[in-house]
């Protein structure tokens, strides 16, 4: 059986075959009987299996899986969701790192450190792209590696099976791309990275026209109860009423819809720039949203958690109604729910044990809603229907008067 054995394993080796042909040769060798004893003989190579099998899940099954498991924690510098794209510095690096082995990355986001370095000891994860203490009681068993912050001694760890991959990282990583990639953050997460051209809040104010979409407004927020100058205003903020724009999350369009959204909600891609497909999908991913929002029973109330969500996430604003809860308030009111939208982006807040999903910017939600808002009372003077006649067909625009009921968006 050991002939066979090593048989197999130098055609292996002759052929460098990586990654998970070899873990599972050496699997079917070891149900075989191949087993380590007191006699038990070198590989011609000069390993024991025992050796050879603590590092199978190496750098080289890494690549042939084409997958590496990043650990970390929740954090602007580690790891978030905003607006469906994943940030944190140590992620951005982590997601670079993998790219330049050729694999992708897939995260698991631990509940605290010790919940991250018992798995990155069992194996259930890669790499922790997150700061680690080196004097960590389990340190012995981490080789430490990559990006690191000495005034505290912590940096990136991978467990002691994995010495190719603490060696690839610290072979990669160098100090200048903490400041480099820092920077690209930022610019992703600034206006500067939104291409859109800036239109005025108001097209024509004393005729009465907010913009040459009017006509769309009314149309589809009548459909889901809205005042048709919410969803103006709204769209103001997305866009700036240009039909084109498009965010650094790829959002795209007046509303600024996700292709992800798109495809959910049924909007093909061909049409997401469109102004009436892209206003009328918005129209019914709001109202999807307020109906996860019944539990508010005031109109008026609602309307902020469903504004919230659509900035910010819907799990999100359920994380910071529960801090509300938690803190007794009352969380069918904004203004009591706002300051702990604002708490998520502090550890008193994502790392709270009732928060189920973890860090937000908090601030931009929180403003989001305050700018929709005021921006909406701005509007509300807007009763002319030279605005809404706009962008609807002739026989529509000649309705009369009295058959739009504007101020209560019905």
């Amino acid at each position: 059986m050991q002939d066979f054995a090593y048989f197999c394993i130098q055609i292996v080796m002759k052929l460098k075959i990586k990654g998970i042909l070899y873990a599972l040769l050496l699997l079917m060798l070891s149900s075989c009987g191949w087993h380590k004893d007191s006699d038990a003989m070198q590989a011609p190579w000069g390993e024991s299996p025992d050796t050879i099998a603590a590092t199978i899940f190496d750098l080289g099954f890494i690549q042939a899986s084409g997958e590496m498991i990043m650990l970390t924690i929740s954090g602007p510098e580690s790891y978030y969701d905003y607006q469906g794209r994943e940030f944190g510095l140590q992620y951005l690096l982590c997601q670079k790192f993998a790219q330049s082995i050729g694999v992708r990355l897939r995260v698991d986001v631990c509940r605290d450190t010790t919940d991250l370095i018992s798995k990155l000891l069992a194996g259930e994860g890669d790499v922790a792209a997150y700061m680690i203490d080196a004097d960590n009681a389990q340190a012995g068993q981490l080789l430490f590696c990559g990006p690191r912050i000495d005034s505290l001694s912590q940096q990136w760890a991978v467990g002691a099976d994995k010495p190719l991959l603490a060696e690839a990282i610290g072979n990669w990583y160098k100090p200048s791309m903490w400041d480099r990639v820092k920077k690209e953050e930022n610019y992703l997460l600034s206006h500067r990275s939104i291409k859109r051209r800036v239109y005025s809040p108001m097209l024509n104010r004393s005729a009465g026209i907010i913009s040459k979409y009017d006509g769309l407004f009314v149309k589809y927020s009548r459909q889901i109860g809205w005042d048709w100058r919410l969803m103006a205003a709204q769209c103001y903020q997305e866009s700036t009423f240009d039909p084109k724009a498009k965010s650094w999350a790829g959002a795209c369009g007046l509303m600024q819809i996700m292709p992800s959204t798109a495809d959910i909600l049924g909007l093909p891609q061909s049409k997401i720039y469109d102004p009436e497909s892209n206003i009328a999908t918005a129209a019914k991913y709001l109202a999807q949203l307020e109906g996860k929002f019944r539990d508010v029973s005031s109109r008026n109330e609602r309307l902020n958690f469903v504004l919230a969500s659509y900035n910010g996430g819907i799990h999100h604003v359920r994380d910071a109604m529960a801090l509300a809860k938690h803190h007794g308030k009352n969380t069918m009111r904004w203004r009591d729910v706002e300051p702990y939208i604002l708490m998520l982006a502090t550890p008193e807040g994502y790392k709270h044990p009732v928060v189920k999903h973890g860090y937000m910017r908090g601030s931009e939600t929180a403003g989001y809603v305050a700018k929709i808002r005021e921006r909406w009372k701005s509007y509300c003077g807007v009763k002319s229907l030279r605005g809404v006649q706009m962008n609807m067909k002739p026989e529509r625009a000649k309705t009369k008067k009295k058959k739009f009921d504007i101020d209560q968006g019905k």
